[in-house]
Order: C-alpha cells, then structure tokens, then sequence
C-alpha cells in the first residue's frame, strides 16, 4: 500500500473520531480503540495488529498511570477538606474588593495546577458570585477570569491528563514540562484578563438575590491556608529542585543531592503531595481516607482509560510511517513550531476535547521531530507547549468545560461564546508567541 493511500486512511481515521465524538457522542475510549482498530487492520495487515493496540495502551498507562492517581487524589482531598475553598478565601480577603477578578484568576491558577478544570470551577464558581456581588463587579469579568486561569494551567502543565499523555508520547522530560507549564500558563492567564477586562469593561454589575448561593458561611470550618497550600507547593519545589539537579549533574555522587533527586522525581513529588494533602481531613480514620481514595480512583479510572486509548491509537500512527512523510513534506513550509501548534488547534476546535486534541496531535507530530529539526530534549519541551497552546483554542459549544462555565455561573451562552470562547483564542495565540519566541533564544 502506497504512502498516499496510507495518508489518506490516517487523515480519515482523525475525521472519524471527530465525528464520533462531537456529532454522534460516542465515548471517546471507543471512539479511539474503533478507529485504531480499523486503522491498524487497514494500514498494519502483515503486523500483529492486537500487539500493537496492546503495546500502545499499556506503554501509555505505564509512563503517565501513576501521575494521574495521585493527582487525582490530591485534587479529592482539597476539594472535600475545604482546602480549595481556603486558599481561594484568603487570596480574596488579602486582595481587596476592588481586585476582586485578580485574585479569582490567582485562586484559578493555584488551584488549577492540581484540580482539573471543570471541577475547579465547579467548587469556586460559588465565591465567584459572592465576589461579584460583594464587590459589585459584573459577574461575567470575574467568572470568566477564574474559568480561563483553571483553563491555561489544565492545557499547559502535565498534572492534567492530556499533557501528561502527550508527554509520555513525545517521551519530554516531565519535570521539566511542569515547571514550563507552569511559567507559560501565566502569560495565557494575564492575556485573558485583559481581553476579557476588555470585553466586559461597559458591562454593569446586576445583583440578584442567589447571587452569593456559593458563598462560604463559616471560614472556621475551613483547613488553614498553608496547610492547604502544601500538597501544591512542595511537589513543585521539589520537581524543580530534581530537575536542577539533573541538568547540573550534581546528583550522581553527593547524597543530599542524591535524596532530592529522587525526591524531584514527579511521581515521588506527587506522592508526597498526597501524603501532604492527607493533613488537610479533620478525621483521620481508615475509612474516611478510604472514601477519598475510592472516589479518586473512580475520576482517575476514566482519565486512564482516554489517554491510554489515545497512546494506542499514537502507536498506531506511529507505525504507518505517515508521520515521517509528512514531516519531510510540512518541513518545506517552513513553518516549524506552528505545524504542532495549528494540528492540535485544529483537533481541538473541531471536536471540542483538549485532551484528546494533544494526545491525537502528538501521536501525528512525534514521527515529524527529525524533519521539523525538534528531536532534541529542547525541541521536544517546545513542541509539548506548542500544542499545549494549540489545544486551548477554541472552547466554544462542543467542549463540555464551555456549559461548564456557562451553567455554574449563570451566564447565557452567547454570552460566555463572546467573551469566553474569544479569550480562549487570544490564550492560545499569545502562548503560541511566546513559545516561539522562546525557541529564538534558546537557538541564539
């Protein structure tokens, strides 16, 4: 079978799962392991189609498996302790009324880093309206300032499933990935402030009388702050220490170094978040904590299921060779950088999910790195964060975070099209820029 023809069945088998997903609402795991079996079968008949779905899926799990369970067991434990609500309390209060949507997006991007983005908003969409009704701001500047701040770090940072995949993918080193993450997600968080500041400048405050049905009554019951702060802050310290390390080399023969070398590693640092986050409960009993494990386990059970689909359905690309190919042919586009960045905008706006559109885009983009000169250790982290960038834009009526905001805050849809949906546009292109401006002075 030609090389044309195999293209061709790949750029189907893409159209395919956008339309299983988006018009027929399939779920997304047999969306992917449908279409990578048919592609497999179709493109694959002299190799062991069921080793290659096997070996995709499992690599998949093994590489990113247990980053997803602990981050979705501290991300449990704040939200039922409190301690999301605590952190985002005391930024309030410290901030002032007239700051109101700074200090939501500051909540949005701490409390991001950890909980995903639909369930971070769901638990602080409530303060959200207390806010905006304290301070007589129009709801939809601040609203919209928290959604798009819990969004920037959830597409750029691999503590959040699509990332994380697509970093087991590309193989880039994820320490590395969230402390850029991290860094770039706020760049992404200011764009939007202003665009949405912008937008929403003329509009006035409108009171209503549920608008602070969110609002926390006793701040008593809430864990302290620091002790809410921890299982987020010291995984990250200690990844950024552990990557430190590793790219001084100081960790192979000093054994201070050696002991926070492997404490950096992102699935020790997380694992000391969850035995950090365990501080937050009030009752400490073997039960309660075993309720909190369980319904982590329920969230992450999908999440694992979707990106180890989405790793199959990569492996399956990957051996058709078409990634090659056509990296060889974009390469005479010149477009570098923008190549990933536009495939994962692409995805994303067409059948709504970020994290399928990163995961789909890196398994399309990874044969491509020799030709697109980014195979190295650098190129890689670039590419990772160029289609970070790709998959924020646009949120728009086929993205379930899109209702989310919209339903959770009480703003009509063509409200939260407008002014969300366009900011979403504005985060992509401002990260994309930066990026590749980096990329500029990382070659100088």
């Amino acid at each position: 079978m030609g090389i044309g023809i195999i293209s061709l069945l790949v750029l189907l088998s893409i159209v395919l799962i956008v339309l299983l997903t988006s018009v027929t609402k399939l779920n997304a795991f047999a969306s992917l392991f449908i279409v990578s079996l048919l592609l497999a079968v179709a493109t694959l008949p002299h190799k062991g189609v069921v080793e290659i779905l096997k070996q995709g899926f499992g690599g998949t799990i093994t590489s990113i498996g247990f980053l997803i369970i602990f981050g979705a067991i501290i991300a449990v434990v704040l939200e039922k302790s409190g301690g999301a609500l605590s952190i985002a309390g005391y930024i309030l209060a410290r901030a002032g009324k007239s700051r109101g949507a700074t200090a939501m997006g500051i909540t949005g991007y701490l409390v991001g880093l950890p909980i995903f983005c639909d369930s971070g908003y769901i638990i602080l969409s409530g303060l959200a309206k207390s806010f905006s009704s304290k301070a007589k701001i129009a709801l939809p500047f601040i609203a919209f300032v928290l959604a798009t701040a819990l969004y920037a770090v959830h597409n750029l940072t691999p503590t959040h499933p699509g990332a994380l995949a697509a970093a087991g993918i590309m193989d880039a080193h994820i320490g590395m990935l969230i402390l850029l993450g991290s860094l770039f997600a706020i760049p992404a968080a200011l764009a939007a402030f202003f665009w949405i500041k912008w937008q929403t400048g003329r509009q006035p405050y409108c009171g209503s009388e549920s608008v602070a049905a969110g609002e926390v009554t006793d701040e008593g019951e809430l864990p302290p702050v620091a002790l809410s702060l921890l299982p987020i802050t010291i995984p990250l310290l200690l990844i950024a220490a552990g990557s430190l390390l590793e790219v001084l080399q100081l960790g192979e023969h000093n054994l201070p170094a050696m002991i926070l070398a492997f404490l950096g590693q992102p699935i020790v640092a997380l694992l000391m978040g969850v035995l950090l986050s365990l501080l937050l409960l009030k009752r400490k009993q073997v039960s309660e904590i075993n309720q909190l494990l369980e319904s982590a386990i329920e969230k992450a059970g999908p999440i694992l299921i979707v990106t180890g689909a989405g790793g199959m359905f990569g492996l399956v690309i990957r051996e058709t060779g078409v990634g090659a190919y056509a990296g060889t042919f974009l390469l005479q586009t010149g477009l570098g950088l923008a190549i990933p960045f536009l495939i994962a905008a692409v995805l994303k706006t067409a059948q709504g999910s970020s994290t399928v559109a990163i995961i789909t885009a890196s398994s399309l983009v990874l044969p491509m790195l020799p030709a697109l000169g980014l195979e190295s250790d650098t190129g890689r982290l670039l590419t990772m964060l160029a289609m970070g960038a790709g998959s924020m834009m646009v949120s728009h009526a086929n993205d379930s975070y899109f209702w989310v905001v919209s339903r959770f805050s009480g703003i009509d849809s063509n409200t939260t099209l407008k002014v969300y949906s366009s900011a979403t546009v504005v985060m992509g292109l401002v990260t994309f820029l930066a990026v590749w401006l980096l990329s500029f002075i990382l070659k100088s």
